[in-house]
């Protein structure tokens, strides 16, 4: 089974490399994790309940870090036991790089497993799906971790809540028709435009409240009429 992805992420690279190598942010994370144990050097150990459509089994495992090139990359070796359920081991590589545009970082990740037993007698296809459901899960639950832990990161800047004023926004609009020809008669521009078309005068625009709801009305009846 192969799996690769890749993600941003809001905090920077420093502090995304310290939350993926500290075992109470892997714990909180990846899912059915109930224990993730220093042991030594860039090693640790590790127990998780798994569900494979039928199959449901408890693991214990152990993880090794090498090729430990921080906050860069390290390749992940890991191997587990789940008794009768079957077995699962694999190696994944882990990167980590400034964001090509903007602020945060981005993890990409290449990963191959082997699991054998009654675990992979459920068919390829089902233990492929729940592999990447559990890494979908495990990257929502670090996305949270992180913003809980780096909120700032995660802050909207009040100038881009700001909508920009356009260039033609901000230039002076050319003066309407009824006030040029006001200004060549002596006459206002409301009595101009009320003349021109009573419906655009300042008068129509005043139009009490209880008028609009009236024709509302009239509106609704009518159409109500209409498709009995």
């Amino acid at each position: 089974m192969d799996m690769q992805g890749k993600r941003h992420l809001a905090v920077t690279q420093q502090q995304a490399w310290e939350a993926l190598n500290d075992p109470q942010v892997l714990k909180a994370c990846i899912p059915g994790c109930d224990r993730v144990e220093a042991t030594g050097e860039n090693q640790y150990a590790m127990g998780m309940a798994v569900k494979v459509g039928p199959v449901s089994a408890r693991f214990g495992g152990k993880i090794l870090l090498v090729d430990v090139l921080p906050p860069n990359s390290y390749t992940l070796n890991f191997e587990g036991q789940g008794g009768a359920a079957g077995f699962g081991r694999g190696n994944a590589k882990v990167n980590l790089a400034p964001a090509l545009e903007g602020s945060g970082c981005e993890l990409s990740y290449t990963a191959h497993a082997q699991v054998g037993g009654k675990i992979a007698q459920v068919g390829q296809r089902l233990v492929d799906g729940v592999a990447k459901s559990m890494a979908e899960d495990f990257f929502r639950r670090f996305e949270q971790e992180m913003q809980r832990q780096h909120p700032e990161a995660y802050a909207v800047p009040e100038s881009a809540s700001e909508a920009p004023v356009s260039a033609t926004e901000s230039l002076p609009r050319p003066p309407t028709r009824a006030a040029r020809l006001g200004a060549a008669t002596g006459r206002p521009a409301g009595d101009v435009l009320a003349s021109e078309n009573p419906l655009k005068s300042g008068a129509y625009r005043r139009m009490p409240i209880w008028v609009w709801a009236a024709f509302a009305i009239v509106v609704v009846l009518g159409l109500l009429l209409l498709v009995r």
